[in-house]
Parts: C-alpha cells; structure tokens; sequence
C-alpha cells in the first residue's frame, strides 16, 4: 500500500517510537503469556495507546480513509505484535469512531488477529459502529453469531460490552442462544463475559436469563454470568 507523505510519516513514527521504547527482556515474557507466532518489542499497552495517540497529533490524517490506510500498512506489514496494537488505537481515534469506512478493516483484525487480545480490543470499534449504524449492524452482528470462525462468533457475544442502557438485549440473546452449546472456551468464556458486564445494569434481566436457559448455558457461562449476583 503506497500512503501519501504525511500519512506514511504517521506510520514511521509510530514504528519508530515503538521501537524506541523495547524491552527485550519484557518481550519474552510477553510472547510466552500470548503465544504469540509474532515478536513482541516488550511495549507495555498502555505505552503503545500514548504513543499512537501522540504520533496522531503529529500526522493527523487528512480523513478517515486516510486513517483507515495507516492502520491496515501498521497490521499488514507488522513485524512486532505492538505494531498491531497501535494499529487498533489509530481506529479508536475521535476521526474514526463509529465511521462504517473502518468496518471492512475491523472485521480483517478479528479473523487475521485470531487470538483474544486483538478481538477483544477490536470489539469497541464494532460496539461504535453498532450504536451509530443499528439498522446495518444489527444483521451484520447476528451473522456472525453463525460464522464458522470462532473469534466472528465472540466477536458477535462482546460487541455490546459497556454499552449498558444502550444494550439491544434482543440482539444479545440471540447471538449468545446461538452459541450457547459451542465447546470453544473463548465463546464460552465470551457468554459468561456478556452477561456479567450487563448485570452492571439490569442484574434482573441477566438472572431471569440464566435461569431460562440453565440446562443450554455452559457451566463456565452461567458461572462467569453470575459472578457478581
């Protein structure tokens, strides 16, 4: 992908800073805890978040397109795992947020990033794009929820979490029914996950729920559902 000057300058000095900050010895350990088939530099995540957000500042991209290109050359082309983390803050900038444009580039970071630091971290950007596209998201999420690739299918449980009173209930149980007997621990754990974030705000409805479907819901589901209850 060939970025214009201002937008490649963006790319470079995320690369650059990142690389600034390694740890080798962090780097290890990190990618024994991930599993990780990709390096780490040993960044800690909250360093990838501040620098990312501070390189924007000095290249902001003209537009959301042009966002869009400097995040898909930092996940494609990563040589470290970070790289890809600040690939996923750039989509989280205000000029991003809940913009349909990111929504092809998202779904390439879940079925790419196969592993549940980058699913997870991608599923604001979806919860955005959900709140400010309902009529679009809605169907799209409830696809997912039947997709073959497990991590479409968590994506499709955790896309509402911190949504709260924004939370389409009717669109969580369907996707959570639909995978309610899948043996994957991270859908599983996604289920349990799901429930327990929006307990926070209707603890009845998330009670009335698990005893509904008891006898469907994985013990690991109902017990991470509960958790707090």
């Amino acid at each position: 992908m060939e970025l214009k000057r201002e937008a490649a300058a963006l790319v470079e000095l995320i690369r650059a800073e990142l690389r600034t900050r390694a740890d080798p010895v962090r780097a290890v350990g990190a990618r024994a805890y991930m599993k990780s088939a990709v390096p780490f530099l040993g960044v800690q995540v909250p360093a990838v978040r501040r620098l990312t957000r501070a390189a924007a500042k000095v290249h902001p991209p003209d537009d959301v397109i042009e966002l869009r290109d400097c995040a898909a050359e930092l996940w494609r082309a990563a040589d470290y795992r970070e790289e890809r983390y600040a690939a996923t803050e750039l989509t989280k900038l205000p000029i991003a947020v809940g913009r349909l444009e990111l929504l092809g580039l998202l779904r390439e970071m879940i079925v790419t990033g196969a592993w549940w630091d980058h699913v997870d971290a991608v599923a604001h950007g979806i919860a955005a794009l959900l709140v400010a596209h309902r009529d679009h998201m809605t169907p799209l999420v409830l696809g997912w929820a039947h997709e073959q690739d497990c991590w479409l299918r968590r994506s499709s449980i955790i896309c509402q979490l911190g949504l709260r009173a924004r939370t389409d209930t009717a669109l969580l149980s369907e996707v959570i029914m639909v995978n309610a007997a899948d043996p994957e621990f991270f859908v599983r754990k996604a289920i349990g996950w799901a429930l327990r974030d929006y307990a926070r705000t209707d603890p009845d409805w998330v009670r009335a729920f698990v005893t509904d479907h008891a006898d469907r819901l994985s013990p690991l589901a109902r017990r991470e559902a509960m958790k707090h209850l």
